[in-house]
């Protein structure tokens, strides 16, 4: 079974970092995308980064970009999500995905000032 492990949330302070890790079993690591999502309360569930493991393209969205860096290590079958200059906004329940359809369970991410 795919299985997709989430962690790393916590508090942070506004403008800190935190790391957040995926930790993928069940699958071929390298076969599929994987991407982080974020559910902020009140909201819809939109996507923040992904990567394909087999080449290392990545993608950000908007809100992110120059402030957050997905990688892999492909020997862990791990995607890491490093968060920095982290805002108010970026408060919401993070979770990893693999293919588009699997869904780990999520980490809370709360930033405050």
């Amino acid at each position: 079974d795919v299985q997709l492990q989430a962690s790393g949330g916590g508090l942070a302070q506004t403008g800190g970092s935190l790391r957040l890790s995926c930790a993928a079993s069940g699958f071929t690591f390298d076969e599929y995308i994987i991407g982080w999502f974020r559910q902020a309360p009140g909201k819809e569930r939109e996507a923040v980064s992904s990567i394909d493991p087999d080449d290392g393209r990545t993608v950000y969205a908007d809100s992110v970009k120059g402030r957050f860096t997905i990688s892999s290590d492909n020997a862990k079958n791990t995607v890491y999500l490093q968060m920095n200059s982290l805002k108010s906004e970026d408060t919401a329940v993070y979770y990893c995905n693999a293919a588009v359809r699997y869904w780990g369970q999520g980490t809370l991410v709360t930033v405050s000032s």
